[in-house]
């Protein structure tokens, strides 16, 4: 977990950023504020094989412009990183790159779309929030991680995260959000239940409001979701094994 924090980070904390690795194969889930860091204490290179960034708001893609001058600016060309995004996320940070094109660094595939990404099988489908925002499922060997981005309540996460080992649901409870006509965040109660209708075997809430009690979120979820449920604090390692054949 490279963060876990909505809208902006907490002190010695970082928005939302996920590292997956699977034998070898490395594979970032958004890149927000402050993840860039602990994506290099993690990978000193800096070199996933893949990125994938759910939406356009910066607490889920801003890092992926200090990522692009690294690269771009450092000692050393590498090829083009796959990027997996909505047409938006090039659009905002071409803003503050508006004299050298992203697409030197970044190989951009366009979500909601199905690709197979190195070991994976990715799937992103459109959630409702304020942008156009994808939700994102990977498969490899049998095993599912799924991740909604930022989303209101919507059947989509319930196919999103059908029997995923890991279910990586927003729980951002924003003060009077269940209010609103049109939802486009989430509660941490309203997690649980999601991960429970798509019969997740594992439930890791992100995308707190800063201030939030991590552990009152993770009891709300709890209310509604029968299995393990944890909090994406930053250095949480979560190990997903491949499903073996009975």
């Amino acid at each position: 977990m490279l963060g876990g924090c909505g809208a902006f980070p907490e002190p010695g904390r970082a928005c939302s950023g996920f590292a997956v690795d699977w034998d070898g194969y490395r594979l970032v889930l958004d890149l927000g504020y402050g993840t860039l860091p602990r994506l290099l204490d993690l990978w000193a290179d800096a070199t996933p094989d893949a990125i994938v960034i759910s939406h356009e708001h910066p607490d889920h893609c801003i890092d992926l412009h200090g990522l692009f001058r690294m690269r771009y600016y450092g000692p050393s060309r590498t090829p083009r990183v796959p990027l997996y995004c909505p047409p938006g996320v090039l659009d905002r940070l071409g803003g503050l790159e508006p004299d050298v094109d992203l697409r030197a660094v970044f190989d951009p595939h366009p979500l909601p779309g199905a690709y197979n990404v190195g070991p994976f099988s990715l799937t992103g489908v459109e959630v409702p929030h304020y942008v156009p925002t994808s939700g994102i499922r990977l498969e490899a060997d049998g095993t599912v991680l799924a991740y909604s981005g930022d989303t209101g309540p919507s059947p989509v996460l319930a196919d999103l995260g059908r029997d995923a080992d890991l279910f990586i649901v927003e729980a951002t409870d924003r003060p009077g959000e269940t209010e609103h006509t049109t939802r486009n965040l989430m509660t941490s109660t309203e997690a649980g239940e999601w991960a429970r209708r798509a019969n997740a075997r594992s439930l890791l809430l992100t995308h707190f409001w800063p201030g939030n009690d991590r552990t009152a979120a993770i009891a709300a979820a709890r209310t509604a979701f029968g299995g393990d449920v944890w909090a994406a604090d930053e250095g949480l390692v979560l190990p997903l094994e491949p499903r073996r054949p009975a």
